[in-house]
């Protein structure tokens, strides 16, 4: 299988932010596992929309070893419980496309679906939250104290 193409590194959002690890603010730096860094959405309208973010620079699922797909698997489980604890979300959703312009790195997307989440927006829908005007945006300091609360939850799993 061909991954897809991108320039590499150098203009990688998610490379800069796994080399800068120890100076991101708790919403990029919710969860480090071995392969796997876990932050809330940029540029997001949704409060709670996590990505979870390849450690190494690989552009679909199909690069991963089998300890990061192991890890994938149980990180996806353990925010998806968290999510619905913190947020009271009745379910998440978990879709990977890693294709928009300088974000081809793989970053798989844990949304929460509310309650009361109009039908409009459910399902495929729930992207439009991405496509909100900035003053819709989450602001960083609910970005941090969700990043903080999923942390701890996160924290009691096994």
């Amino acid at each position: 299988m061909e991954p897809v193409q991108d320039s590499g590194t150098d203009d990688c959002y998610s490379c800069g932010g796994n080399e800068a690890l120890n100076d991101l603010p708790p919403w990029q730096r919710i969860l480090v596992g071995t392969g796997w860094r876990v932050a809330h959405a940029i540029n997001c309208a949704l409060p709670g929309w996590l990505v979870v973010i390849a450690r190494r620079h690989i552009t679909t699922v199909a690069e991963l070893d089998a300890a990061e797909a192991t890890e994938l698997g149980l990180v996806t489980w353990r925010l998806s419980r968290a999510l619905i604890e913190v947020t009271g979300c009745a379910k998440t959703y978990v879709a990977a496309f890693s294709e928009a312009a300088g974000f081809t790195h793989l970053h798989v997307h844990v949304v929460p679906r509310a309650h009361g989440l109009p039908t409009d927006e459910q399902g495929p829908a729930v992207f439009t939250h991405l496509r909100r005007p900035a003053a819709e945006w989450v602001p960083e300091g609910t970005m941090d104290d969700l990043a903080r609360a999923l942390a701890a939850r996160i924290a009691t799993e096994p």
